[in-house]
């Protein structure tokens, strides 16, 4: 009996030491520092499992041992909690900050950005080339409907859901824009506002300028004038596109489309473009002005006039100017 006590007890020390080995060569393990020598993106699919994910991090030289890396997930508890997506690892990464990256879920973040002035169509057609995203973009949405933005998403995020997102966005900051506006507008619903904001984006990309081209249109609509405005008949010339690969022409000015503002004798039925914040704002804050005209001035803004005359002989300048270049 004492014998079999003595070979239990050498037994039972022979496991302890064992164990304590085992557990400062994982300690060690997960303390140190990955073999990876450039940076990696590794998507680490659903359903994996611990063993899959070892693998497929190893092979991507992300851990040094799969086995190593499995038992140090078992021993730390956090077998199931290793979840799927889109990881980003760098080089100097430890085991240890691998493991806790996945657990966390701190996957790759990506990015799309809705350009200010940009039209329904040109949108969508921008998420379709998406390759982050998944599924269809649905139906083509009403013109000024989606909010130009930076817009953050995760690996397989659903293009409807990302449309979504945007013309929630567009319908808090409209609905803000109308609550906020100046007294004695011109104009009759938060729509209006909207079709106005899009032609004032379209018209200037300076942020400094919108609120003065605002005020221009303001004055024309209370006087009764025309906006007369370029880009409201390039949008029904290019079909919603927005983009017209050539210069306006006389006939194209005279053509009467319901978007042309030198034909029609108020606002266009809808908007021409997705106007972004500050454009929304122009439009519900015009600057206090008298000026009924503007045109390019020749450094990438424009010359303000509040009368005939004085815009003729802007104008006169921008074609010296033109002829000069």
């Amino acid at each position: 009996m004492r014998r079999t006590l003595r070979i239990v007890a050498a037994l039972t020390g022979v496991a302890a030491l064992l164990l304590v080995g085992v557990g400062y060569s994982l300690q060690k393990f997960m303390e140190a520092v990955i073999p990876l020598t450039a940076p990696v993106t590794l998507v680490i699919s659903k359903g994996s499992g611990l063993s899959g994910i070892s693998k497929d991090l190893r092979v991507a030289d992300v851990v040094a041992s799969p086995l190593f890396f499995r038992l140090g997930a078992m021993m730390a508890g956090k077998t199931k909690l290793l979840k799927a997506g889109e990881y980003a690892f760098q080089p100097g990464m430890t085991h240890q900050s691998v493991m806790d990256k996945m657990v966390l879920g701190d996957v790759v973040v990506h990015q799309f950005t809705l350009v200010e002035g940009r039209t329904v169509r040109q949108v969508q057609d921008e998420l379709r080339f998406e390759k982050a995203l998944e599924g269809d973009v649905g139906p083509l949405l009403p013109e000024g409907s989606l909010l130009p933005e930076t817009y953050n998403f995760i690996l397989g995020e659903a293009r409807s859901q990302m449309i979504q997102r945007m013309r929630r966005s567009m319908e808090t900051a409209l609905a803000e824009a109308w609550a906020g506006r100046a007294e004695g507008l011109t104009l009759a619903s938060p729509h209006e506002l909207l079709i106005l904001a899009s032609i004032i984006e379209r018209e200037t990309g300076l942020a400094a300028e919108r609120p003065h081209v605002s005020a221009v249109f303001h004055n024309r609509l209370k006087k009764g004038m025309r906006l007369q405005s370029d880009p409201t008949v390039i949008y029904a010339l290019s079909d919603g596109l927005g983009v017209l690969e050539r210069p306006l022409s006389r006939a194209d000015l005279e053509r009467p489309t319901p978007f042309n503002t030198y034909v029609i004798n108020r606002l266009p039925p809808e908007p021409i473009a997705n106007p972004g914040r500050a454009s929304l704002q122009a439009a519900a804050h015009p600057l206090n002005s008298d000026d009924l005209y503007f045109v390019a001035d020749g450094t990438g803004g424009h010359a303000f006039a509040p009368t005939l005359e004085a815009h003729n002989r802007n104008v006169a300048n921008w074609r010296r100017i033109e002829k000069e270049r």
